[in-house]
């Protein structure tokens, strides 16, 4: 089980939906705790509604960002870059560094590298290639590995956050906020999966009624 005693917790996604998906019930019981909580994105995934265009979808996935952090007891911080015209992974790595030092982030969740899509091993190579070199500066910095349904090759569940029905229905509010999750851009049952997931993994645990599954980081940097 994963003690809930961190002052800032950050979740990072690749694209708008990720890190909520994520990290969801880990920010919602941390910030209820008291903590710090934000989801972070490294894009907004502007280019994935063939029904708008990219400038239209992206002010609409900022707002929706804001509003489904809002519901989860956190807040939501877009780095900047725009989906396809990213910077080299070098620069990503300095970015998410200067972030998190700013922001004095005791505890990150992002992807875990097993991905199909490109964009989310990216994102895992940069976070923890970041949080090594910050550790190197003397940082003490948790970093997990969220379950993610396009992330599941090699994903071994090694730690686990027990939540009740509160948790998932604050969790599942905040998600609907995305028009994504409603299944007004794509046919991915996000509801089905997450859902059922969440029964499964708490099964595994022993403890019911729900439960979320992530990987661990080791601490010593040279095994990263």
């Amino acid at each position: 089980m994963i003690t809930m005693n961190q002052k800032r917790v950050v979740s990072i996604g690749a694209h708008a939906l990720d890190a909520e998906l994520m990290g969801g019930p880990y920010l919602i019981k941390a910030a209820a705790s008291g903590a710090k909580c934000s989801f972070v994105h490294m894009t907004r995934g502007e280019r994935g509604n063939k029904e708008k265009s990219p400038e239209v979808y992206g002010k609409q996935l900022e707002t929706e960002m804001a509003a489904v952090a809002a519901v989860m007891g956190a807040d939501a911080f877009w780095i900047g870059y725009p989906a396809g015209n990213l910077p080299s992974p070098e620069q990503i790595v300095l970015d998410w560094m200067e972030y998190l030092r700013q922001e004095q982030v005791t505890t990150v969740i992002t992807h875990w590298r097993g991905s199909l899509h490109p964009r989310h091993i990216l994102c895992h190579d940069t976070v923890t290639e970041a949080v090594v070199r910050l550790r190197r500066e003397g940082m003490a910095i948790d970093l997990y590995y969220g379950e993610n349904c396009e992330d599941l090759n090699g994903f071994i569940p090694q730690l686990y956050i027990q939540f009740d029905d509160a948790v998932l229905e604050t969790w599942l509010a905040g998600l609907r906020e995305y028009e994504l999750f409603r299944g007004g851009v794509l046919t991915v049952p996000y509801y089905d999966y997450y859902t059922t997931m969440a029964k499964m993994r708490s099964i595994e645990l022993g403890i019911l009624p729900y439960a979320k599954a992530f990987m661990v980081s080791p601490h010593e940097v040279e095994v990263l």
